[in-house]
């Protein structure tokens, strides 16, 4: 199986099936340095939105400075010159990983970009041999349509992980990747990765 390019990935939107609203030009996931002023702001607004519905003690959210960790890789989505979403994988050891900071701008939602998104980070999670992933979202409505992408992506709820305590506010998920990782190429993600 040849190796996923972690770093920058062209998405073909004509081959997605998924979206109830596709994207009109290809779509680039990036490594991102979270040096750039676009990627700031984006994050600076997550920022904002989890503030206006999670109380102190529930927001879980990195800021930039969090999310530059070594043990985060975290990537942005363009469509054109326009960033559209981000998400980032968090080494917590073991073989486990944490899904952190995923979030689509209001006008690129319901277009399939968070699940394509979602898709390759655990295509990443596989590659580099994970053998669970993790995530915390909230429990309010702010965040069903959150939970309902990660049900559609084969994520269970479960008990709190890591630092995290049981909190009413947060709802606490994993998917084991062990049955995964034998897919073949053409059952991953469907993204066009530059390889020949």
């Amino acid at each position: 199986m040849a190796a996923l390019n972690v770093n920058n990935t062209t998405m073909n939107q004509e081959k997605f099936t998924d979206m109830e609203n596709p994207v009109n030009t290809p779509l680039a996931i990036r490594l991102d340095d979270l040096k750039g002023d676009a990627i700031a702001s984006f994050l600076a607004q997550h920022i904002e939105d989890m503030r206006s519905v999670s109380p102190p003690e529930s927001k879980h959210a990195l800021d930039l400075e969090g999310l530059r960790s070594p043990e985060i890789q975290f990537w942005s989505v363009w469509e054109g010159e326009v960033l559209v979403s981000c998400g980032a994988l968090k080494n917590l050891g073991s073989g486990s990983g944490e899904i952190k900071s995923m979030r689509t701008s209001a006008a690129h939602r319901g277009k399939g970009i968070a699940s394509m998104l979602l898709r390759f980070i655990v295509d990443v999670a596989v590659e580099q041999r994970y053998v669970t992933l993790y995530l915390e979202t909230g429990s309010m409505p702010f965040f069903a349509a959150a939970r309902q992408l990660y049900y559609k992506h084969g994520f269970c709820e479960c008990a709190p992980f890591g630092s995290y305590r049981e909190d009413p506010n947060s709802v606490f998920m994993r998917l084991d990747l062990r049955s995964l990782s034998n897919r073949s190429s053409s059952e991953r993600a469907i993204y066009d990765t530059g390889r020949d």
